[in-house]
């Protein structure tokens, strides 16, 4: 899937395009939940996933949403828009597309986050009234 969202900013879902470096230093430097996260982790996460759709500018990557599955649950994780960018319906389309376009738009979806609450109740997320859901946090 490649897709254009206006001039010179595209989804892509091809992983061989995604900027390693950049995804790294923006989560490493940036982001609340993977700061100091080791590049060889994020290599590993980034390969490991079912699928990454990546949100580019002029062709450079400046967002990303990476899915964890195993086809009946799925995973969102690590979902950025450069700040620069954000704002203008990006992280919607970019979680729209990862979400309800893919290949998993049918699993029952999961997610952490403790910002973006209304991107993401706009896309049929809600807080967890599941007693039976259980979480152990990483060590």
């Amino acid at each position: 899937m490649r897709r254009a969202l206006g001039p010179g900013i595209e989804l892509d879902d091809d992983p061989a395009r995604v900027d390693v470096e950049a995804v790294h230093r923006f989560l490493t430097e940036e982001s609340y939940w993977a700061r100091g996260r080791a590049r060889e982790r994020v290599e590993r996460a980034l390969a490991m996933s079912a699928r990454v759709v990546g949100l580019y500018a002029d062709g450079r990557q400046a967002g990303l949403a990476r899915v964890v599955s195993d086809g009946n649950i799925a995973y969102l994780a690590d979902v950025y828009v450069l700040p620069g960018l954000r704002g203008r319906g990006l992280g919607t389309a970019l979680v729209r597309e990862a979400v309800e376009e893919g290949p998993f738009a049918g699993c029952r979806w999961l997610l952490h986050t403790r910002d973006a609450h209304d991107l993401y109740r706009g896309l049929g997320f809600a807080e967890p009234d599941d007693p039976t859901l259980m979480q152990r946090p990483a060590r």
